[in-house]
């Protein structure tokens, strides 16, 4: 038995097939991981992401000690709401995990990581906040529902009161807001606009229920998946870890350089293979016939092994089967697949391969 969220028994009202995921018993589907997926990019459909860990920093010396711990730059961030994407990295460049944080004023961000790495990630920031004033706090008072698609935005402001639907209706893309004990953002993992809206664990129920009868329909962590694959996005543990960097993993946009003088964990190792030849890089693929894409399947080329499957599926929208790998850097514009003992011709592509339902390719 795992953990639960407070929207345990909704999912089994609704039919969930539960699965094992980070320690919790989470949706896995509903019926049918292709039509759930379909709804969001139609639609729109909800995610119970309440078992993602929600961490507010305080203090004076908040700003600094983000500075020091994020590969980002939380000096981008002078607008309240305004959230930025970041790796937090270890002294060898590795992702420890990574994160979304908001800027809320000068003495409060708040961070959410990843559920699977909770435990290590809470560690690692206490260890790091040693030398700042900054007290921690993890908001397991909360639930987190994400509503994402085109519809995402006019089907849920219809069940906010006036004053929260007004806010969230001036939100701009990654901006968030506080209203009466809901935090809502503008952000999500599926490459549709939408929200995730933090809020009291014990007011999560009634809420699903509203977006429920608003036909907002709710989708496990299958389509959860391809919808992320679709729009390029990272999932930590399968297509990063601490044993590789954000410049091998894709995200070399998401480092800070600039100012020079700002020293934060994993700034050296990475400033050393940043100048390397050697770096590997991170990109798509598409299969060219038919056949399945799969997690750790070899990518050949000239009968040599240049880089692995980090991520693989069947992208519904494409009708195609797509994945991220990591591969030499001479890698160009073809590669071949090894499944089963066969080898398998793919197109290499630049990330993502859908946004906003439609095709990048």
């Amino acid at each position: 038995m795992g953990k639960k969220t407070s929207l345990y028994h909704k999912h089994l009202e609704s039919g969930a097939k539960i699965v094992d995921f980070g320690g919790y018993d989470m949706p896995l589907h509903y019926g049918s991981q292709i039509e759930e997926h379909h709804q969001v990019r139609n639609d729109a459909g909800m995610f119970d992401v309440s078992h993602m860990v929600v961490v507010d920093l305080r203090g004076k010396a908040v700003r600094d000690f983000l500075r020091h711990l994020l590969a980002n730059n939380v000096d981008r961030l002078q607008q309240s709401g305004k959230a930025l994407y970041s790796c937090m990295l270890n002294s060898d460049g590795g992702i420890v995990d990574d994160l979304i944080v908001y800027f809320m004023d000068e003495t409060w961000f708040r961070l959410v990581v990843n559920a699977a790495t909770r435990d290590k990630d809470l560690a690692w920031i206490e260890k790091q906040v040693a030398d700042f004033d900054v007290a921690i706090e993890v908001r397991d008072d909360l639930a987190m529902i994400a509503v994402q698609g085109p519809q995402a935005r006019i089907k849920t402001h219809a069940l906010l009161d006036g004053l929260k639907q007004k806010k969230a209706d001036e939100l701009a893309p990654f901006y968030a807001v506080e209203c009466d004990g809901f935090f809502i953002a503008r952000t999500g993992y599926t490459g549709e606009d939408g929200y995730e809206i933090m809020l009291p664990a014990d007011q999560a129920e009634l809420f699903w229920q509203g977006l429920l009868e608003q036909g907002v329909k709710p989708v496990g962590l299958g389509a959860r998946d391809t919808l992320r694959l679709e729009a390029g996005m990272n999932l930590y543990g399968t297509d990063m870890d601490e044993s590789v960097s954000p410049l091998e993993s894709g995200l070399g946009w998401t480092v800070g350089w600039e100012p020079s003088d700002r020293h934060f964990i994993g700034r050296d190792a990475l400033q050393v293979q940043r100048e390397s030849s050697e770096c590997q890089k991170f990109v798509g693929l598409i299969l060219d016939g038919k056949g399945m894409l799969r997690n750790h399947q070899k990518v050949v080329v000239d009968g040599a092994l240049v880089g692995e499957v980090t991520s693989g599926s069947f992208s519904p929208t494409l009708g195609k089967a797509i994945a991220f790998a990591r591969v030499d850097a001479h890698v160009k514009t073809q590669c071949d697949i090894e499944v089963r003992g066969r080898h398998l011709s793919a197109t290499v592509v630049k990330l993502p391969f859908v946004r906003n339902g439609k095709s990048c390719l």
